[in-house]
């Protein structure tokens, strides 16, 4: 079976989809138009990059990784490991970094972690295997997928920037939870991929008010 991707094709078909679906995706994209798809590596190296980019400036995570980058050229896991704690630590990884970094590597050698499976599963159990290895979240496992496997059809609900995203988009008093982003999202299947890229893209148009109050005349769904 041929899984779908989320292309660049695809991405204009899903937010037309969008806007018939849901009247303020309309509007958004009147506002601030079309998102740009995202993509990253896959493999080791996607997911790699991603716990470089925990908790970590989107410059010093540049940084670090161009050094990592240089320092293991072929960003195979056996050359991951092959390098010392000592080695790692001086290109800027954490205690932590390394640990999920070496995790992640022998969860790969091992087979636990089969990045060429990942295709023939669906959300659930891809979302599944990547979490298996520490330092990997279902919101780091649902970036990759996005990004480096072209999902089309996922919602980080635990993202901030779609969460304040979310709250100006439906005019709701109070900052949607996890859960209640999911329910909202339901109606935007099975393109939640598009609407995640269409969220953060409204997010960084959006004047940073996420702590003032909505009009009076604000409703909730």
């Amino acid at each position: 079976m041929t899984r779908l991707v989320l292309d660049d094709t695809n991405l204009k078909k899903a937010l037309r989809h969008l806007a018939k679906a849901d009247p303020d995706f309309a509007r958004v994209l009147k506002e601030v138009g079309p998102p740009e798809r995202r993509e990253m590596p896959t493999g080791f190296g996607g997911l790699m990059r991603s716990i470089v980019g925990q908790q970590v400036s989107v410059h010093a995570a540049r940084s670090i990784w161009l050094r990592l980058a240089a320092a293991v050229p072929s960003m195979e896991p056996v050359d991951f490991l092959a390098q010392s704690d000592e080695q790692l630590r001086a290109v800027g990884l954490s205690g932590a970094k390394v640990r999920y970094g070496r995790s992640l590597a022998s969860d790969v050698v091992e087979g636990r972690i089969d990045f060429g499976a990942l295709d023939g599963l669906d959300d659930a159990a891809a979302i599944a295997m990547l979490t298996q290895a520490k330092g990997i979240g279902p919101w780091t496992a649902e970036i990759y997928l996005m990004f480096a496997h072209g999902r089309p059809d996922i919602m980080p609900g635990l993202d901030l920037g779609l969460i304040v995203a979310a709250q100006h988009l439906k005019r709701l008093r109070k900052r949607p939870d996890a859960k209640r982003l999911l329910r909202i999202a339901e109606v935007w299947r099975p393109w939640r991929s598009a609407a995640a890229l269409l969220l953060w893209h409204y997010r960084r148009s959006m004047p940073d008010w996420g702590a003032k109050p909505l009009k009076p005349e604000a409703k909730t769904p």
